[in-house]
């Protein structure tokens, strides 16, 4: 299995599969990049099922409507967190609905002898 370590960019764009898997190595960062919508929905938020192993924060929503933030994986342990990014219409009551789900599997490194 391949896991990325260090800082790993996510670009998410109109078109692009609504579930993705991602395998890090602990201590990585992940920057997520959410290109703007072709629908009448905005990027609303994205949050972690385990903040203690992936922490969302920066999150930001640019001018065009598009919006990014940095998911910091533990540096220690290894295990699972699912993210979801939420988006709704602006002129609509309610709730926003999840969108966009990254399955982040932090694998640690393997230890010899």
């Amino acid at each position: 299995m391949r896991c990325a370590a260090g800082t790993v960019d996510v670009a998410v764009s109109p078109g692009d599969p609504v579930r993705r898997e991602l395998c890090v190595r602990p201590g990585a960062v992940v920057r997520l990049v959410l290109r703007p919508r072709e629908d009448d929905k905005r990027w609303t938020g994205v949050t972690s099922s385990a903040p203690a192993l992936v922490l969302v924060s920066g999150w930001q929503v640019d001018p065009d409507a598009g919006a990014h933030a940095t998911l910091r994986c533990a540096g220690t342990r290894g295990g699972a967190a699912r993210i979801t990014v939420s988006a709704k219409a602006p002129d609509v009551a309610g709730a926003p609905r999840g969108v966009l789900t990254l399955d982040v599997n932090v694998v640690p490194y393997t230890r010899n002898g």
